[in-house]
């Protein structure tokens, strides 16, 4: 009988939907039995074949229980909603009378730590510390260096140019002009600072990195003390013995140049793309100070001499941490610089 199955449909969904654990089995017994195409469709639909009393018995019947199981799975329902917003709740619950954990400490960038390191071994040394302006003139940045304007070194520098004439300074040497006139000899000083060259970013090069520069003017001044200055250099900073070498260079200001190359100490020697594949890593131009640098800063060449370096900071600070791209140093990311933390 119709009657006799809509009761047992009825009473055995109701405990159906006594036992499920889960709103997902909650729903999938509503779309079985009270669904459009559910248990209880497939009941309306044979109503036609019913007398017109059975009918009058079984709507009834049917309207009772869709009722019965519609009040059973809004209660059922109810209550999964109750428990997962208390769950919710118990998981973001936040006292908000306790107080702040407060700001995590920073450090300092591992080029900071590492010019500041430098600035207290050249002061120790008898050194003083110069700084001079980003914005540069084309003559501090070029004509007092012994590169005129028809110079070929000019080529050599990928220089960014202002509206007004003036450019941003592609090295710190501008610094020791100022410093000649500024302090005059016997001088020795380090210039530590950020230079531009318009060059293609990759692996080794950035269009914004740090330099730094000395220089020592005083009477007789030659070549051996360039050395013994750039290996107390180099031993201070890397604490252990490096594997160098001296070779020819040319640079405008200096007379003789040379280029000081250090071994990759992130290959060992092996090739990687921090030193092109060569295994070194130009580290230090240097050379005895052009006579015509000194003369245009105001000192005389014919009483004094001195040498001059420019130390490539950022590949130093790559070579000292192993790093193996420059462009991590800029990039901001916390989860590079926090290694460096002390």
């Amino acid at each position: 009988m119709i009657e006799t199955q809509l009761s047992e449909l009825a009473a055995a969904t109701e405990a159906r939907i006594a036992a499920v654990t889960t709103a997902e089995e909650l729903e999938a017994i509503r779309v079985e039995v009270l669904g459009r195409k559910g248990r209880l469709a497939e009941v309306s639909k044979d109503m036609g074949k019913l007398s017109p009393e059975q009918r009058g018995v079984v709507g009834k019947l049917l309207n009772a229980a869709k009722q019965t199981l519609e009040t059973a799975l809004t209660a059922r329902k109810t209550a999964f909603d109750e428990a997962a917003l208390s769950a919710r709740l118990e998981r973001e619950w936040l006292d908000l009378t306790a107080p702040a954990a407060g700001a995590g400490l920073g450090s300092l960038h591992p080029l900071t730590q590492i010019q500041a390191e430098i600035e207290d071994l050249f002061v120790s040394l008898g050194f003083t510390v110069l700084d001079g302006p980003e914005v540069e003139t084309e003559f501090n940045n070029f004509d007092a260096l012994n590169i005129p304007p028809d110079h070929p070194a000019r080529d050599m520098q990928d220089t960014f140019w202002l509206s007004n004439g003036h450019l941003l300074r592609t090295h710190t040497s501008p610094v020791q002009v100022r410093g000649m006139k500024k302090l005059g000899p016997p001088l020795r000083m380090i210039a530590p600072g950020r230079v531009f060259r318009n060059e293609e970013v990759d692996a080794s090069h950035e269009h914004t990195f740090y330099q730094l520069e000395g220089m020592m003017v005083d009477k007789d001044v030659s070549v051996a003390h360039l050395i013994y200055f750039m290996k107390t250099l180099l031993s201070a900073i890397f604490k252990r013995d490096v594997t160098v070498r001296l070779r020819p260079g040319y640079f405008p200001f200096v007379e003789p140049g040379f280029e000081l190359d250090i071994q990759c100490l992130i290959c060992q020697g092996a090739g990687c793309p921090v030193c092109k594949q060569s295994g070194w890593v130009e580290l230090l131009p240097c050379g005895l100070v052009h006579p015509n640098v000194l003369r245009l800063g105001g000192i005389d060449p014919e009483e004094y001499s001195g040498f001059a370096f420019g130390l490539g900071l950022t590949r130093l600070v790559m070579m000292r941490y192993a790093i193996d791209d420059i462009r991590q140093l800029q990039g901001g990311d916390l989860r590079f610089l926090t290694q460096f933390a002390f």
